[in-house]
């Protein structure tokens, strides 16, 4: 990673946006937006009224407000990493002092702020609810569950419970889109999408070659080796696949093939990127296949759009 080129001296604006390129780069928001857009056009799914079905123009906003929570979401874990980060990181520019906890603070207490007011403005008490909700089981991760010591040395659990989040972010952008909805077999289904999704890309990402690998800094690759982990993301990017198809299924859209032939397309180059990865495991190989995840991911979120928007309960 190159170092962000920032000093103490600058602006505490451009800190925090150097920070922000570092950690929270501006190209992770299309997957937000996408994550928002797929969970509003499933919740108005079915929806007889032109007005409450399909996108809204009040959706831009949603899709900047779902940015924060990812935002807050990161914010908690560069406290929760601080200590073990400061050891492996020191470069960074929290970790080098260039920027401080407490500014991450008040960005994450606006943020919060900004969740709970458009909550409520958008969907009364149910949204305000829905969101306490999620927040509390992000404040639970935040501790990790109050066995931190023990639960980082079971690192599959650990990655289980914190994409167990996933859900509830689905539910709660749900709500946002519409107030009324329910726990239909579709919504269900994108629910389950969001977890097996994230789970997918989280173990990819600590998925490494020996070139990477560092005593302090856990991998999936220590614990299952590199077979045992390639083979893991194999069965997660392809339950990811069947579990977009059978979304689009349960909502009934026309030209279901046309879908399950594009998604299965992608899973052929996923699969291609992890088997080279297999043979040659490097740092390049594990990128590639962080980016295959991360396209066959996104693939699957705008299948589901569209599919809803062209032909959804056909």
């Amino acid at each position: 990673m190159t170092e962000v080129s920032v000093s103490h001296t600058d602006p505490l604006w451009r800190r925090i946006g150097a920070w922000m390129d570092e950690r929270f780069p501006a190209a992770n928001a299309l997957l937000f937006f996408i994550l928002y857009l797929a969970s509003a056009v499933v919740a108005r799914e079915g929806a007889s009224d032109g007005d409450e079905s399909g996108l809204q123009w009040l959706d831009i906003l949603a899709c900047l407000v779902t940015w924060s929570l990812f935002l807050l979401i990161r914010i908690f874990d560069e406290h929760k990493d601080y200590a073990i980060d400061v050891i492996n990181h020191p470069q960074r520019v929290l970790q080098s002092g260039r920027i401080t906890l407490t500014h991450l603070k008040t960005l994450g207490a606006v943020a919060i702020v900004v969740q709970l007011v458009f909550s409520w403005l958008t969907a009364g008490d149910v949204g305000a609810m829905v969101w306490a909700i999620m927040f509390a089981y992000l404040c639970l991760m935040g501790v990790e569950f109050f066995c931190g010591e023990w639960l980082e040395k079971q690192l599959l659990l650990y990655a289980l419970t914190h994409m167990a989040i996933m859900p509830l972010i689905v539910w709660w952008l749900a709500v946002l889109a519409n107030p009324e909805v329910q726990f239909t077999p579709v919504l269900i289904a994108m629910m389950s999408l969001a977890f097996v999704s994230g789970f997918c890309f989280e173990i990819t990402r600590k998925t490494r070659g020996p070139e990477e690998e560092r005593d302090t800094v856990d991998s999936y690759t220590k614990i299952l080796g590199v077979n045992g982990a390639t083979y893991l993301v194999f069965a997660l990017v392809s339950a990811m696949v069947i579990n977009q198809i059978t979304l689009l299924w349960l909502a009934g859209v026309s030209w279901l093939i046309i879908y399950a032939v594009l998604a299965v397309l992608v899973w052929v180059l996923a699969i291609k990127s992890l088997m080279k990865f297999l043979k040659n495991p490097t740092l390049e190989g594990r990128e590639n296949n962080e980016k295959a995840v991360a396209i066959t991911m996104l693939l699957g979120y705008v299948l589901v759009i569209a599919g809803l928007l062209i032909g959804g309960g056909a």
